[in-house]
């Protein structure tokens, strides 16, 4: 359901990025300065409807949001800032693409990342950071478990121990 969530809010946040790219082309801005400002529009529009609705259960207030929006914008930073400004100059330059197509493709190459970054660096909730993609505490929580299972199975040997001792004294545990 986060998943459905997100893309929603990536739909209105593309939407508010065209608008603005269009925009600010007809006021007469070069298309890679009203690339990046399209961007920035969009990102905080997604930032605070990902807070809102696609991570409520994950609420944060004060510092911890401000630093929660510090991520959100790190990450955004490289790879929707970044990778649009890339493949958009990639495309109209080198191909005569339209602004507005390169920056549908980016959007769309650059939606998965941000998706799992999102998920998994920005909306952490304290003491769970390890959620899975959709939210399902259970399985996080099995793999917590099995990987503490492996730990404490794990046996430090003395440096002169061979391999057949080595194999003896696991068996016998």
């Amino acid at each position: 359901m986060r998943f459905v969530r997100f893309n929603g809010v990536g739909i209105v946040g593309f939407a508010v990025q065209i608008g603005a790219l269009v925009t600010l082309m007809r006021m007469g801005m070069p298309y890679l300065p009203a690339t990046a400002i399209a961007v920035e529009l969009s990102i905080l529009n997604n930032f605070l409807w990902h807070e809102r609705w696609t991570w409520q259960d994950r609420p944060a207030s004060g510092r911890a949001r401000l630093l929660r929006l510090v991520r959100f914008h790190a990450l955004n930073g490289v790879v929707s800032l970044g990778g649009n400004l890339l493949i958009v100059s990639t495309l109209v330059d080198e191909s005569g693409t339209s602004p507005v197509v390169a920056n549908v493709v980016a959007v769309l190459a650059c939606g998965i990342l941000n998706f799992f970054g999102a998920d998994q660096v920005v909306f952490v909730s304290r003491g769970s950071s390890n959620l899975t993609a959709t939210g399902d505490r259970g399985s996080a929580s099995r793999g917590l478990q099995r990987a503490a299972r492996r730990e404490s199975r794990r046996i430090t040997l003395p440096a002169s121990t061979g391999p057949l001792q080595a194999s003896q004294r696991l068996t016998r545990r």
